[in-house]
């Protein structure tokens, strides 16, 4: 079996997400979750950036529509995070417009809304 893509980073960032959880438990705002994120991520001194913005290009042009993805860690992994009932299809595809977008391979879904944390690992 071939090991997974990026798995020693995913393993990071699931594992600061767990932590975060288990802080603050479900019910906050998706941005109480980001900034607890950010704060783990600075703790640790994790590359991240976040609300990074990408472009999409469109033959030679750069259209006018922009999408900003919640985190990008370690040059390599898109993390959205959602604070809901579950992690539904339209996430899913919006994660991975993410991931053409930014010609990244990995994106994670994690989903703080719940009594444990939820999360879904997409590549492409």
């Amino acid at each position: 079996m071939p090991e997974l893509l990026f798995k020693v980073e995913t393993h990071k960032i699931i594992g600061i997400c767990m932590e975060v959880h288990r802080i603050l438990g479900k019910g906050f705002l998706e941005i109480v979750y980001k900034d607890a994120i950010e704060y783990e991520c600075n703790s640790r001194k994790y590359e991240y950036e976040r609300e990074k913005e990408f472009t999409i290009h469109y033959k030679h042009i750069i259209l006018s529509h922009k999408f900003y993805a919640d985190f990008t860690l370690f040059n390599k992994i898109i993390l959205e995070v959602k604070s809901c009932n579950g992690i539904v299809d339209k996430f899913v595809a919006r994660t991975l417009n993410y991931l053409a977008a930014s010609k990244l391979k990995v994106g994670l879904i994690v989903n703080f809304g719940k009594d444990s944390l939820e999360w879904k690992r997409l590549i492409v």
